[in-house]
Order: structure tokens, then C-alpha cells, then sequence
């Protein structure tokens, strides 16, 4: 017996030190290092800990204010996206009909653009700055995770229990208030969690249909550290967004944990097809907001990019290989456009790679790393961009001036989505087979390639499409860390749209069309590997 304990005991050991260590370094070197190595720069004085900074903050009307607003618009923004999202999940996950799949891949796709094709899009509405324009835009953004949170376990629900409650006289009102709504409350306090702190840490969206007297934590760390450089202020900043982003995310945790055990293995009821008057009605309505409020910003963000002053054209598509060319920052957007692709690619292995060995680690020693994966996202991109670049200065990780620390940032930011699509898959596996497995000889490797891969490989897909499409499309840390001769596209949008001119913000219009085009592409290509509903975010 001791002989045979030996091996199983180092097999263990050697599971344990891939599903753990691995994330955990990860975390550590790419986040927890830079972020402190930023933050000691402002709160030390004589290289002692010095909280003043933090107090200073905390003292000042003016800075008391901007906490105050980046709360308000939050919780505004959440509870809008949650009550016009909720209609949406109904028909997209309780109805079948013709083109649904399309529909859920069409609505995904804002989630997933970059901030500044967003408010690119807002720009050619001829929308204004205003705190409207921020609270739609918001709406605009995350209107896909309450749908798809709340519709993926809308979908597991049995609805045979609201028919007898219908049975037995009760009104559809009193039957979605009584009986269904309660049991969508984990997956509508996840949804609302999520959008919240996406809200709350809001960038680009605040610093363009915001304008200047309308500012956030987010966006007056970018401030006080890019244009004021005052370390000490942005460092106090920073500290009181952490402290609120980790206590939003204990919380998220615990609701996304409450809904995963909700949902649990239950398989999708099978919906009905439209077919009454009434359903129709209710179907048209829902599309026909979705159309209003996803369709036309992205419609008239590609409409705008052929209108030219002369007429309908590609001269603003045209201008991208030739506007600019006589400037040392000019790169032609074919180049940029691989470059995105090639990062977005690499990106995508490291967080397959990281997140799968997370997923793993979560199912057996529960979700607190769920929760420390997932703090990078509510972590100023201004943060942890300065934080790579002081990081990665000094020997033996110099490596500020290679472009391969932005596979690693974007991979940092991707990380979650990868973990949320493989986790409730890898969950679902009888831990039986993988027992029988090592109890036949199989090491870790082998168990996870003859049992878990053959039935999570399709996770594993949709995992790496949402890497590729958050890749795509990142901004925040990418305009720092960004070579300036090797730019992708999204910094490309913000060089144009920084310059004064229409041929300027006409050929920033076709540049985010090119990059939405490439961020549509990686949304149908998991909505293609996607097991049902599950992994949706």
C-alpha cells in the first residue's frame, strides 16, 4: 500500500501545482507586482508606507464628488440595462424562431467592441455629451450580459411550473412575479453585479460622451497620472476604486456560485416555437428594440464611414492607407490590422492555457480564485499599464519595449470570460471517470486529455473566441503598452480620432468598421462552438 501511495500522492502534488501555482504566478507576476510596484510609487515617502494620499482623497470635496458620480452613474446604468434587458432574455431564450442564433450572436457584439468604437458609433448619431448619452451607451454595452446571464438560465427552467400556477388561476403577472421571478434572481443579481462593475470602471465611454466636467474614478486616475503626473493623488485614486471593484466582486462571486447551483445539470427546456398572436407581438417588439438600440449605432457607424463629402464612397477607406503617411507614427492599418490579429491569437493561447488550469482549480478548491482572476478587470487600465512599464523596465524582465507585454495584458483581461466558459462544462463531468482513470495509471495530463478534453474541447473554443474578440478590441492598457511602430487597431481609432478634420473622424468611422467586421467574425465563431447555453458569460 505505501508503494502504490507514493505515486498517487506525487501525482496529486504535481495536479495541484499545474491547476494552482500556474494561475496564481500568473496572477501575481502580470498583476499583483505591477499594480503594487505603480501604487508604492505614490504612497511612499522615504520608503515607508504613507496613507496620506488616500486620506487626501477622501478630504477633498471636488474628488469626493467624482467617487460620488462614478457610484451614480453605476448603479443608474445597471438598473436601466437590467430592467430593458430582462424582456430581451424572455424571447431570445424562452421562444424558438427563424434566425435566433443570429439574433444572440448580433446582440453579443457590442459587449465585446472596444470603448472607442462605442463612442465612435454614438459620434456619427450625432449624439451630444451628456450623462444621457453615458447611461444609453452603457445600456448599449452591457445589454448583452443581462440577456445572455439571465436567458442562460431562463432556459433551464422548468415551465411546466408556471403553467400550473396558471392552472390554478393565477394571472401571467402574478405567475412571473411569484413563481419565475424569484427563480431568475441569481442569474438577475449576477447580471446586475457584473454590470456594475463594468460600469463603474468605465473608460472610454465616460472620456468621450462624458466630456470634461463629467469625470470618474476611472477616468481622473487616467488624469492625474498621464497628464497631471501626480503619482500620490492617482495612487490614492486607485486604492479607493480596488477597495469597492474587490468588495463588487466577493459579491459577484457569490452570485455567479448561486447561479451556477441553480442551474446546476438541468437540461434547457425545450422551448416552444412563436405561434400566437400575442408571442409574436412580444417578439417583434423586443426585436425591434434590440434593432433601435444595437442596430442602428453599428449601422450608422458603417453608413457614415461611405459617406464622403462627394457622395457614397471608400474615400475614407482609401484615406486610411494614405492619411497621416508623411508622420513618424503612421503604420499602414493593413499592418495594424495583423497585428491585432497575430496579439489576439497569442493572447488567446496564454489565457486557454491559464484559465483552463483555473477552471480546474476552481471545480476542486472552490471559486476564491474565480475571485482574484477576476479583480484585474476592475483595476484602472491606467494602473496596470504604468505598472508593466515600471515593471518590466529592469533587468531581468526588461522588456518594456517589446510588443510581447500585450499578449500577456490582454490575456490578463480575458482570462475570466475564458474561466466563466470552461467552468460550468468541466463541472458538469462525472468525477467517477477521471477517478477510474487514475486508479488505471493515467498521470494529470493524460486524465485531462482522455476525459476532460474530448467532452470540454468545445468550451475550450468558445473560451479562446471570446480571448480573440477581447483582444481585439482592448484599448485601455493597449495605449500604453502599444509600440508606436507596431499600433493595433484600436489605437489606430484613437490617433485618428484625436486629430481635428472630417477626413480624420470619416476614417476613424471605417476603421471601426473593419475592426467590428473582425469582432462579428470571432462572436459567430463561438456562437458556432458553443454547447447550448452553457459558458455564456
Amino acid at each position: 500500500m505505501i508503494v502504490d501511495q507514493a505515486p498517487y500522492s506525487l501525482r496529486q502534488a504535481l495536479k495541484t501545482g499545474l491547476t494552482v501555482g500556474i494561475p496564481v504566478i500568473f496572477l501575481l507576476g502580470l498583476f499583483v507586482v505591477p499594480v503594487v510596484n505603480i501604487l508604492s510609487r505614490g504612497l511612499q515617502v522615504g520608503g515607508e508606507l504613507d496613507l496620506s494620499p488616500v486620506i487626501d482623497v477622501i478630504k477633498s470635496e471636488s474628488l469626493r464628488k467624482i467617487i460620488a458620480f462614478t457610484f451614480v452613474q453605476a448603479t443608474i446604468s445597471t438598473l436601466l440595462t437590467v430592467i430593458v434587458g430582462i424582456p430581451g432574455a424572455y424571447v431570445l431564450y424562452r421562444y424558438r424562431f427563424t434566425g435566433r442564433g443570429l439574433v444572440r450572436a448580433l446582440v453579443t457584439v457590442p459587449f465585446v467592441l472596444p470603448t472607442m468604437v462605442v463612442a465612435s458609433a454614438f459620434l456619427a448619431l450625432g449624439v451630444k455629451t451628456s450623462f444621457g448619452a453615458i447611461l444609453v451607451a452603457h445600456i448599449f454595452f452591457n445589454y448583452a450580459v443581462v440577456v445572455r446571464t439571465v436567458g442562460g438560465l431562463w432556459a433551464h427552467l422548468d415551465h411546466r411550473t408556471e403553467l400550473a400556477a396558471q392552472v390554478l388561476g393565477a394571472s401571467k403577472i402574478k405567475t412571473f412575479v411569484h413563481i419565475t421571478l424569484p427563480a431568475l434572481r441569481p442569474a438577475i443579481l449576477a447580471a446586475g453585479a457584473i454590470c456594475f462593475l463594468f460600469t463603474f470602471t468605465s473608460f472610454g465611454i465616460i472620456l468621450i460622451l462624458g466630456g470634461p466636467s463629467r469625470a470618474t474614478l476611472e477616468t481622473e486616475i487616467y488624469r492625474q497620472t498621464a497628464q497631471l503626473l501626480d503619482f500620490k493623488t492617482a495612487a490614492g485614486l486607485s486604492v479607493v476604486q480596488l477597495i469597492a471593484v474587490t468588495g463588487v466582486l466577493l459579491i459577484t462571486s457569490r452570485l455567479i456560485t448561486r447561479q451556477n447551483i441553480a442551474l446546476g445539470l438541468v437540461p434547457a427546456d425545450r422551448t416552444p416555437r412563436v405561434r400566437t398572436r400575442q408571442q409574436r407581438l412580444l417578439l417583434l417588439s423586443n426585436l425591434s428594440f434590440m434593432a433601435l438600440l444595437l442596430g442602428l449605432p453599428m449601422a450608422t457607424l458603417v453608413i457614415r464611414s461611405f459617406s464622403t463629402p462627394t457622395g457614397f464612397g471608400l474615400a475614407y477607406y482609401r484615406a486610411l492607407g494614405t492619411l497621416r503617411a508623411d508622420s513618424v507614427l503612421f503604420v499602414p492599418p493593413v499592418e495594424a490590422i495583423k497585428n491585432s490579429i497575430v496579439i489576439a491569437v497569442i493572447s488567446a493561447v496564454i489565457a486557454v492555457t491559464v484559465g483552463g488550469l483555473a477552471a480546474h482549480a476552481i471545480i476542486r478548491y472552490g471559486q476564491a480564485l474565480n475571485t482574484a482572476l477576476t479583480i484585474p478587470l476592475g483595476v484602472s487600465a491606467v494602473t496596470v499599464g504604468f505598472g508593466f512599464l515600471i515593471t518590466f523596465d529592469t533587468a531581468p524582465f526588461n522588456f518594456r519595449s517589446s510588443w510581447l507585454l500585450l499578449p500577456f495584458a490582454h490575456a490578463l483581461i480575458a482570462i475570466p470570460f475564458v474561466v466563466r466558459a470552461i467552468t460550468p462544462i468541466l463541472s458538469s463531468i462525472d468525477p467517477r471517470l477521471r477517478e477510474v482513470a487514475e486508479t488505471l495509471g493515467a498521470n494529470p495530463l493524460q486524465v485531462w486529455r482522455e476525459v476532460d478534453l474530448p467532452i470540454s474541447a468545445r468550451a475550450y473554443l468558445v473560451g479562446a473566441g471570446f480571448a480573440i474578440a477581447i483582444s481585439l478590441g482592448e484599448f485601455g492598457a493597449t495605449a500604453f503598452l502599444a509600440r508606436p511602430d507596431r499600433p493595433t487597431l484600436p489605437v489606430v481609432i484613437a490617433r485618428l480620432l484625436s486629430q481635428p478634420g472630417e477626413l480624420n473622424f470619416g476614417a476613424a468611422l471605417a476603421a471601426s468598421s473593419v475592426l467590428m467586421v473582425l469582432v462579428a467574425g470571432a462572436i459567430f465563431a463561438i456562437e458556432r462552438a458553443r454547447v447550448g447555453s452553457v459558458g455564456t458569460f
